[in-house]
């Protein structure tokens, strides 16, 4: 996890349903408001260590050492476990500290203070609080976005709150009024084909008069300013502040609910990139790869060829079933020929004959597909218990009304079929030499 994985919060579903049914609360409440969180476990209630010290629960000087070691090839000891109540991990508090908050004005320029304990220590205190307000661990019912080492959840309410108060801020607004100075040194930004390089003579009187007022502490934070900001450009500094544009974004992620939406959002990808490619603009074309695409032909082309081999073998049973049906029809002709001649004595006619036995098949065939079906919905119960005991997985195996009428009708069908000839053999038999047979 050290090496792959290094983010710890992560931004919960913008769903509700969505995300309460991939996800079982397992402690505490679910978050409703921008400053409460939730504590995302693994389905062992496990978190790995790294989040652990991100979290501030185990000594993050540790994480160096480890880290050190790792680069230089040592062998790493395995970390000790530990446990956690979930009272304890549900009274974990944090504090947000926006990248502006770094930054105070001395001198006509912002200066870093991350290094002032005394200066971070008063943002801390008076910054927002943070709260885990539950622990939650994904199900099996779906893909969680969380990752299988655990990590803090939030909502996107946070995200906006941090966007919002990070554009209010005071370097921001300066920054965004002044978008040819350097707030970091007061200096105009270099053009893209210049490269700046600080010395006195860059400075303004008003500059130069108030650096000779200075302590050389001061003094030194202002040419640290100088020579670490002299090469940013306006969207350098932005993005050092944290400021935001939505109107801009970075990444756009779409989520499409099931195959049928992701379908239809490749569809007007195609369709996009077909129109600038008509208007000979390559450039604007979006080149994308459809992996889980990819995937599903593949199952679906293992599946089909299985599903191809499982019919041939079911219609060759259907055919050997309706000769059968055929040959047991015939055999009941041949054991009813006195009852075939005294119908027939009595006034039936040759279709009155025919009629009997195709309504016996007809009933037959009703009663083996009805049979059939229940049979196989009564199954599905104990397959889908099966099923969630081997892998895991809830799959819900049913039979759908369609299919099982089609099913029905099919097996009347073929029975039908399958006495049509011993019925026109039992009509045509002489009713003379019918009753004379014992």
């Amino acid at each position: 996890a050290m090496t792959s994985q290094t983010d710890v919060w992560y931004e919960l579903l913008d769903n509700d349903e969505l995300l309460k049914s991939q996800n079982d609360l397992v402690a505490g409440t679910w978050p409703k408001s921008y400053n409460e969180v939730v504590l995302v476990i693994n389905e062992n209630n496990e978190v790995s260590d790294y989040t652990l010290y991100t979290l501030g629960l185990m000594d993050q000087k540790e994480v160096k050492s480890r880290m050190k070691k790792l680069k230089n090839g040592e062998k790493i000891e395995k970390t000790e476990e530990k446990s956690y109540s979930y009272d304890e991990l549900l009274n974990l508090n944090f504090k947000l500290i926006l990248n502006s908050d770094y930054y105070e004005k001395e001198n006509g320029v912002w200066i870093d203070k991350s290094d002032d304990d005394e200066y971070m220590k008063e943002k801390i205190d008076n910054a927002e609080t943070i709260r885990v307000v539950g622990i939650i661990k994904p199900n099996n019912q779906g893909m969680s976005v969380m990752n299988s080492y655990g990590g803090i959840g939030y909502l996107k309410n946070l995200k906006e709150y941090v966007i919002d108060k990070s554009n209010e801020s005071e370097i921001v607004k300066e920054q965004k009024e002044n978008p040819d100075k350097n707030v970091f040194s007061g200096l105009e930004f270099p053009s893209d084909d210049e490269i700046s390089v600080f010395d006195m003579a860059s400075l303004g009187m008003e500059q130069r008069m108030a650096m000779a007022n200075l302590s050389p502490e001061d003094i030194a934070k202002l040419m640290t300013a100088y020579t670490e900001n002299e090469n940013s450009t306006y969207e350098d500094n932005l993005e050092k502040m944290g400021a935001i544009d939505l109107d801009s974004p970075s990444t756009i992620n779409l989520y499409p609910k099931d195959f049928d939406s992701k379908d239809e959002i490749q569809k007007i990808i195609d369709n996009y990139n077909e129109n600038w490619k008509n208007q000979d603009k390559e450039e604007n074309v979006i080149n994308y790869s459809d992996i889980v695409g990819t995937m599903m032909k593949s199952v679906s082309k293992i599946i089909n060829i299985i599903s191809y081999v499982l019919i041939s073998f079911v219609a060759i049973s259907l055919v050997v079933s309706s000769i059968m049906i055929g040959i047991i029809t015939y055999i009941s002709v041949l054991e009813r020929t006195k009852e075939i001649g005294i119908l027939r004595a009595i006034g039936a006619s040759k279709k009155d004959i025919a009629r009997v036995f195709n309504a016996e098949t007809l009933i037959v065939g009703l009663i083996a597909g009805l049979l059939g079906i229940g049979i196989t919905v009564l199954l599905t119960f104990p397959i889908n218990v099966v099923i969630l005991n081997l892998t895991g997985v809830e799959i819900i195996t049913m039979v759908p009304t369609g299919a099982g009428v089609a099913l029905v009708g099919i097996s009347v069908i073929l029975t039908i079929l399958g006495g049509l000839i011993p019925s026109r053999l039992a009509s045509k038999r002489d009713p003379v030499i019918a009753l004379r047979t014992e």
